[in-house]
């Protein structure tokens, strides 16, 4: 394991012991732990190659695993590898749960097949399915990648399986609204966030105590916040009203891992730093493959100052690469910390990556901008910045950076000399007065 690895792991294991003795994230998920039989990955293939990867993914899945709170492992006994993958407790022994894998590969892929089955009904609670490139550089980040895509999806389902019981659940109704207010602000316009907040309040005034629209509405006023489209008075009634939505939904589902991602959001976009990292770790300690968490925790290094630490978290995101639709942001996040650690020529590779994924926002640009101009290549940085600013009219130095508040002068010192940069680019200054602003 590479030593940045290793330090963020420890990391997130020092904030977790933490989170075990914080109130204000309620208490562990009960004294009863699920008991999780770790079957053997069954190989089709057969040969070296295959056999070295089914032993990798069978160790970073029990790695992974066994960081999850409130479950129990018993790992597979060694046996061929290519022998049926039998429990080793028996049917209605030890284990709650068996988790079968398998391992195939198809002339352009390799395919992991998972199952996790309820041992007392036989229940199949998920199947997960994840393939990747044959042509995929290094066996370990293979063996990671195809651990992870399973693993993020078993740790997902048993938390919902924790969680089925809790109140406030969703309603049908709630659900349509929800897809509605969703497919409105996909659509990233003022008035299509508008047109979503008002179904997602209507709603929520016939459901109050539904915890799925209080987060729902939460995470639309945060994207509202993050993107500017509330006044500075809408901004701090929007950031009030999401903060107590979470508290209300923390108090309900301390242990729901959606409830868990919003707060680590929240805190994060507030500048609440210490409160974020533990938050985040809490979310890590019951899906240790969030890449989105491991985002939000790699954003608050960064505004600590802590720029080496970011970037080895954003490297093990990357490492796993789950959830995909997140994929684009820790990819922004390392280029963002090299530049900062002015590792320019690295920072391209990872902010390109980034936009062939997602360009929308124009971050990315503004920072690959300050990459190239730092190397010379001065052309090339300003067709970058034109395409931030075709993406994102209007943005200055001032009303593009976030708030300034609990940051580490590290992190400022570093901040302003991106902003010199792009300035001298042709990026407009902005308002000083904005600058000054703790939401700046």
């Amino acid at each position: 394991m590479a030593f940045g690895t290793l330090s963020v792991l420890c990391t997130i294991a020092i904030i977790i012991g933490v989170t075990e003795s914080s109130s204000r994230l309620g208490d562990a998920l009960g004294s009863g732990r699920s008991v999780i039989e770790v079957l053997p990955v069954v190989d089709t293939v057969g040969d070296a190659q295959s056999a070295v990867l089914a032993q990798g993914i069978a160790a970073e899945m029990i790695n992974g695993l066994a960081a999850i709170d409130n479950i129990r492992l018993i790992a597979p006994k060694e046996q061929s590898p290519t022998a049926a993958a039998r429990p080793t407790s028996g049917l209605g022994g030890e284990a709650d749960f068996l988790l079968q894998s398998e391992l195939q590969r198809s002339p352009q892929s390799w395919i992991l097949q998972t199952r996790l089955i309820k041992v007392s009904s036989r229940e199949i609670e998920s199947v997960a399915e994840v393939t990747l490139d044959a042509t995929e550089p290094g066996a370990q980040r293979l063996a990671s990648r195809l651990a992870a895509g399973a693993g993020y999806d078993v740790a997902s389902r048993l938390n919902k399986l924790e969680e089925a019981g809790s109140p406030a659940a969703l309603a049908g109704a709630a659900n349509v609204a929800i897809q509605q207010a969703t497919a409105s602000i996909n659509q990233t316009t003022k008035e299509r966030f508008a047109t979503a907040r008002s179904i997602l309040e209507k709603y929520l005034s016939g459901q109050p105590e539904n915890v799925d629209l209080q987060i729902a509405l939460a995470t639309l006023h945060l994207r509202g916040i993050q993107l500017s489209w509330y006044d500075p008075t809408e901004s701090r009634t929007a950031e009030n009203e999401a903060r107590s939505l979470i508290e209300h939904a923390l108090r309900t589902r301390p242990n729901s891992l959606p409830v868990l991602d919003i707060y680590c959001r929240f805190l994060t976009a507030t500048n609440q730093f210490s409160e974020s990292l533990v938050a985040c770790a809490r979310v890590l300690s019951l899906n240790p493959w969030d890449g989105a968490a491991l985002f939000q925790l790699g954003l608050t290094q960064i505004q600590l100052g802590r720029f080496e630490d970011a970037l080895a978290t954003f490297e093990l995101a990357d490492r796993f690469d789950t959830p995909a639709v997140s994929r684009w942001t820790w990819l922004l996040g390392a280029g963002w910390a090299d530049i900062l650690l002015n590792h320019n020529e690295d920072a391209i590779g990872w902010l390109q990556r980034s936009i062939a994924i997602t360009s929308g926002t124009g971050r990315a640009h503004r920072l690959l901008a300050t990459a190239y101009q730092r190397l010379g290549r001065t052309d090339e940085a300003r067709q970058a910045l034109a395409k931030g600013l075709e993406l994102r009219p209007g943005s200055t130095a001032a009303n593009i950076a976030l708030p300034a508040r609990n940051t580490s002068p590290i992190y400022l010192a570093a901040r302003q000399d991106i902003s010199r940069t792009l300035i001298e680019l042709g990026l407009p200054a902005g308002d000083e007065a904005q600058k000054s602003d703790d939401r700046n």
